[in-house]
């Protein structure tokens, strides 16, 4: 290559890096062009996207309008399967509603069944209105045989048919005049619903196992009260077996019972509610469940479930008729209803305690709420009534108490006198000075055993006593529950997490009674480990009662104060150098025998004769 050639070369390769320099774009320029790349690379990744959708869509689309179809054949089936239920399978849920001034009832075409109970005259302790249960969640049916297919009345939906203002009437019929319904009315009694089950023209076409429905009744039970604890230990299932006791599975956990003879009712109880299903003739047999729920946090409060066989023939177009109580707990609500024993739900206690809340407490607590309008007022009444008939009882467990004080040198004597070792010598001789005296060790204790009946009596009357439900009395808002005037930001184990101003009181109170007994008997002298264990049960107490209902705590604290004013007046009034006086000059008399001893006096005398007669000699004959 000549000199020529390379100088054009260079011109050429000058000419054109100048021409790139010149056209070389700037960096705005490059980044402009970098986001009409991307927008291009957008909308083509755009359209695969829509074309890729739209090709799923397609498929899915054929996909849907074959399983369509293959529904459509298989519902085609079902409802020739179904017959005359066809058009009772699917439909659209329905409420209606029967009320009176007590209860309002709603009850759903699903089903044909009442779909959740509210008490209109009470609250629950937040001010929610109080609803006994409600929701899908709630069944009442039973299952039934048609075309080989079970059937369950739960999942039909029921032709309605409003009878009047205050019944209606669910119905399941046929061309041929068959007819199933389920008919529900509100009576005169506010608290009852009227309920039946009839059958027409279906002899050939349900069936049933053993000519009965296996009825099934299942309610979950919420959380109306403040105290949980408390609530769940009064609640439960409770049957009455027919023309017999009642009996119940209830209390913190969980049971279940079979049933295997006749029923009268079945009740799901709530502390101050219940809901009762009551045969007019009988349930043949039952099951019964209970589930506590543990979850304080929880609505609900238990989960119960009943069933029931109810003698039902559909050849013989039968009627099944019962009825539903839906009211509160009270007890002169209850034992209105004769011959059934709705009251004995009510945990008043067994035997002789039972007795006293039925024909003492609660007539006379019945008869002052004629008078007074506080319940505070009336509890304090009630005590002081009650410590009135009970004081004779404290006045001679006072002068025994008194009686064996004033004896206590002599007893130091014979204790100073038999040492320790000899306890039972020690023992025999003090009941020898009690004997000489005239004074019986148990009598100061008689009195207080006597008492104690109407103590535990109180104890299960106020917790179930639904007069004291939302009743508030000086600090305490809610006498059934517990008081609080400290809610402590900590649970304290065995204690909760507040304070119960009443049962502080209470404990204080039994605590300075304790220390009267101690100071007025000298038994905590003979017994030293006595009178710690004495000063541990207003300790026990104040644990014990702090999440109980405040109007127990209240009652004990004033029946306490009582006492201890009687005891104080008492005292004023007892002189016990006159007691002494007398208990002395009863040892100056000669000493009495006992029947007992008299008689074992004689016969101690009449074997001695015999050993005496044995002991001689037979004489000679003659």
């Amino acid at each position: 290559m000549d000199r020529n050639s390379i100088t054009g070369l260079l011109l050429i390769f000058g000419i054109l890096a100048l021409f790139w320099w010149m056209n070389k774009p700037s960096e705005e320029d490059m980044a402009e062009r970098k986001r009409q790349l991307d927008s291009i690379n957008r909308v083509e990744q755009l359209r695969a996207e829509e074309a890729a959708k739209a090709k799923q869509t397609e498929q899915s689309k054929e996909v849907t309008a074959e399983k369509v179809e293959k529904q459509t054949a298989r519902d085609s089936v079902r409802r020739k399967a179904a017959g005359i239920l066809a058009p009772y399978i699917d439909g659209e849920q329905e409420f209606t509603t029967l009320e009176n001034e007590e209860i309002k009832v709603t009850l759903s075409n699903r089903g044909g069944r009442i779909y959740s109970v509210e008490l209109k005259e009470y609250e629950t302790h937040d001010g929610q209105p109080l609803i006994l249960f409600d929701g899908d969640n709630n069944r009442y049916g039973f299952n039934f045989t048609y075309n080989t297919n079970i059937y369950n009345t739960n999942d039909l939906y029921f032709d309605v048919k409003k009878s009047g203002s205050n019944s209606v009437t669910f119905e399941i019929s046929g061309p041929n005049r068959e007819l199933l319904a389920m008919s529900y009315s509100l009576t005169d009694d506010v608290h009852m619903v009227e309920h039946h089950i009839e059958s027409r023209n279906l002899g050939n076409i349900f069936a049933t196992p053993r000519n009965s429905l296996d009825l099934e009744w299942v309610q979950e039970m919420p959380a109306q009260e403040k105290g949980r604890q408390f609530e769940q230990q009064y609640s439960g299932i409770y049957y009455k077996f027919f023309q017999d006791d009642v009996d119940d599975i209830s209390g913190t956990g969980s049971d279940s019972e079979d049933l295997r003879t006749p029923l009268k009712w079945i009740a799901f109880k709530d502390q101050f509610f219940s809901s009762i299903l009551i045969a007019n003739d009988k349930l043949s047999s039952g099951f019964v469940e209970t589930t506590a729920l543990e979850d304080e946090n929880s609505p609900l409060l238990r989960f119960n479930q009943a069933e029931a066989v109810i003698p039902f023939d559909f050849e013989q177009n039968d009627d099944a008729a019962m009825r539903f109580f839906f009211g509160p707990n009270h007890f002169y609500t209850l034992n209105s209803y004769e011959g059934l024993d709705l009251h004995e739900i009510l945990p008043l206690g067994w035997g002789i305690f039972g007795w006293i809340n039925r024909y003492v407490v609660i007539p006379v607590f019945n008869f002052l709420e004629g008078f007074i309008g506080s319940y505070g007022i009336i509890i304090l009444v009630l005590t002081i009534m009650i410590k009135v008939v009970l004081f004779p009882l404290t006045y001679k467990s006072y002068m025994s108490t008194a009686k064996m004080r004033v004896l206590k040198p002599q007893i130091d004597e014979i204790n100073e006198k038999i040492p320790k070792d000899k306890a039972m010598e020690r023992q025999q001789a003090t009941m020898a000075l009690y004997r000489k005296a005239g004074v019986n060790p148990m009598g100061g204790c008689l009195p207080m055993l006597l008492q104690m009946p109407i103590l535990i009596a109180m104890f299960r009357f106020f917790p179930s006593s639904i007069e004291l439900r939302q009743e508030s009395f000086l600090w305490a808002t809610d006498l059934s529950t517990y008081d609080s005037i400290v809610d402590l930001p900590f649970n304290i184990p065995f204690y909760g997490a507040h304070v119960s101003l009443f049962t502080l009181l209470m404990a204080v109170t039994n605590i300075f009674y304790t220390r009267i007994n101690q100071e007025m008997t000298q038994s905590s002298a003979q017994m030293p480990g006595m009178k710690g264990m004495m000063y541990m049960m207003p300790v026990m107490f104040l644990f014990f009662f702090n999440s109980y209902a405040s109007g127990l705590s209240y009652y004990y604290f004033v029946s306490t104060l009582i006492t201890i004013g009687q005891t104080i007046l008492i005292r004023q009034f007892v002189d016990e150098k006159a007691i002494l006086a007398k208990l002395k000059a009863n040892q100056k008399k000669p000493a009495k025998k006992s029947k007992f001893q008299a008689r074992l006096e004689e016969m101690q005398k009449q074997q001695a004769q015999v050993q005496k007669g044995k002991g001689k000699k037979p004489g000679k004959k003659k």
